[in-house]
């Protein structure tokens, strides 16, 4: 799995591809939070919190994580590549782990500098250092549980399509049905009581859950669930590839 996680990791700074995720999401994330006007933008809100940034980074992240993913299988089918990576003397869980990985680590990468915003945030609070750590913290918790959840996706629809674009675009569906879809689904009348068990299925349930600073077992539970799911489902995908 680490030769696999390694040349994942080798091919996305051998190329445009990973300077260009860190930068797109740097300058999305910068421009909503401290330049464009709107409810974003922490200057003209009046609150020293980073709560518009975990508001938008979900959003960012569902084009941005399937842009990530959508090589990592369908590439190699397309350039021919496939059967000599699945004759590697290593599983498929191996393999499938160490896409996953490689294009997680990439993404770790890319929130590391927004680590700055929690101390111009820490910087502006009056009186100084006016910071809620807690939620801070649990909503970073969250924010990587979320770009665990995401990259599985990304992932499995990669391995279903030789089409780079097919996999980018099944990926965004999946994962804004995961994210959005459940809760929005919550809202319709006809569910009487289990309006809150259906908005629990959701990513955003789980992911505010863990914004409010409080790591819950049953929220970390469900992304891990959420993950294994899509991988598992990526392995079986290259079994049958493999037949």
């Amino acid at each position: 799995m680490k030769a696999i996680l390694l040349k994942e990791f080798r091919s996305f700074f051998g190329s445009p591809i990973g300077y260009l995720v860190i930068a797109i999401f740097l300058l999305l994330t910068g421009l909503f939070l401290w330049v464009f006007e709107g409810d974003y933008n922490i200057l003209n809100s009046g609150f020293a919190d980073l709560t518009p940034f975990f508001t938008i980074a979900p959003w960012i992240l569902l084009f941005l994580i399937p842009a990530v993913t959508m090589r990592s299988f369908a590439d190699e089918k397309k350039q021919g590549t496939m059967e000599l990576l699945l004759t590697k003397p290593m599983s498929l869980l191996e393999i499938t782990g160490g896409k996953f990985l490689g294009s997680f680590f990439l993404l770790i990468i890319a929130i590391i500098p927004t680590l700055v915003y929690v101390k111009i945030i820490y910087d502006l609070g009056l009186p100084e250092g006016n910071l809620d750590f807690g939620s801070t913290i649990g909503s970073y918790f969250g924010l990587l549980f979320l770009m665990g959840a995401y990259t599985a996706v990304g992932i499995y629809t990669s391995s279903l399509s030789d089409n780079q674009i097919v996999a980018f675009l099944l990926s965004v569906l999946l994962c804004f049905l995961l994210y959005f879809g459940f809760q929005g689904i919550s809202t319709l009348d006809f569910w009487g009581d289990f309006n809150n068990v259906i908005s629990s299925l959701g990513i955003d349930y789980h992911y505010k859950s863990m914004s409010r600073g409080v790591i819950d077992t049953r929220d970390i539970i469900y992304f891990l669930s959420i993950i294994t799911l899509f991988v598992s489902m990526t392995v079986l995908n290259l079994k049958k590839y493999k037949k």
